[in-house]
């Protein structure tokens, strides 16, 4: 089941976002999964702590959290998955999320 949006859908022409983007099927799915990662950062991390507390706890900046829960591309898989286990999240818990996409 995919959750990609045709072009269509965003007011432009026939196709698919990731074919008007001229992406591959493996980039395509490589944003997905940093998009549901990022989701899921904000998810566990609100309500137990601030993006700040969180950057100290890994050795990062708030600024670096704040783009990992936005999905930026400048974001790492790694720092993705610290923060995440940063928040008392099990490994199989990302398995989980990553089940989903």
């Amino acid at each position: 089941m995919s959750k990609t949006k045709t072009v269509e859908e965003l007011g432009w022409k026939d196709g698919t976002v990731a074919e008007f983007l001229g992406l591959t099927p493996e980039e395509s799915a490589l944003i997905e999964i940093k998009l549901a990662l990022s989701k899921h950062l904000r998810q566990r991390r609100e309500g137990t702590m601030t993006q700040a507390q969180l950057a100290e706890r890994i050795k990062s900046s708030q600024s670096r959290i704040a783009k990992a829960e936005t999905g930026h591309s400048s974001v790492s898989l790694e720092l993705l998955m610290r923060a995440i286990l940063a928040t008392g999240a099990t490994p199989h818990e990302i398995g989980e999320v990553l089940e989903r996409v």
